[in-house]
């Protein structure tokens, strides 16, 4: 079996755990910690994928930055939208502010 397809696998139980953990978490942060998981599975699999297809390497590389970055963009995004809606809301549980009116 070709290791890269270890990482490939490996990037798709990261994503199977993003998506679970976002379905089933009831806070934001957890939701936040889930989709920076799913995003961590496709910078893993851009990079597998480089490797398994005649594409030069780098490309690889290149876009696990770009995913990075768009990561760190929307961390700090998030994590200013949850500081709003806890200062609002007193709570970051989903069910509290899901109608969202004060």
């Amino acid at each position: 079996m070709n290791p890269w397809l270890l990482f490939q696998l490996a990037a798709l139980v990261l994503l199977g755990l993003g998506l679970f953990g976002l379905i089933h978490r009831r806070t934001l942060v957890g939701m936040l910690i889930a989709v920076e998981l799913m995003l961590n599975g496709a910078g893993l699999a851009l990079v597998a994928s480089a490797r398994l297809t005649p594409a030069a390497d780098e490309m690889g590389q290149l876009g696990t930055l770009l995913v990075m970055g768009l990561a760190a963009a929307e961390a700090t995004l998030v994590l200013a939208i949850i500081l709003v809606v806890a200062k609002r809301f007193g709570s970051t549980d989903t069910a509290a502010i899901a109608t969202l009116k004060g």
